[in-house]
């Protein structure tokens, strides 16, 4: 191994190797803090998400078992659904109810 470290070419190797290696982390680093690839990350788990809650939704809505979990977001799209709809439903009455 004393032999080894003291080898101007094995050391030129390691160099070599070792420049290699921090090139190929940097150009991770580089593709996982990208701008366009975290918003197609971002995008992928939206879809994901959303189709497991419309996966939800149309389970409840058939009074269906699941074989998996509820999505965290099925009751909270619930609610804002609730609101919404609550909310549409009084502008119009108070709409009606000033003419």
């Amino acid at each position: 191994m004393a032999d080894r470290a003291r080898d101007p070419a094995a050391i030129e190797r390691d160099i070599e190797q070792t420049r290699e290696e921090l090139a190929r982390s940097i150009d991770e680093l580089a593709d996982r803090l990208s701008p366009k690839h975290a918003a197609q990350r971002g995008m992928a788990k939206v879809k994901e998400e959303a189709g497991l809650v419309a996966e939800d939704l149309g389970a409840l809505a058939r009074r269906e078992k699941q074989d998996r979990p509820r999505s965290s977001l099925t009751g909270p799209v619930l609610i804002g659904a609730g609101v919404v709809a609550t909310t549409l439903a009084l502008r119009m009455l108070l709409r009606r109810r000033g003419r």
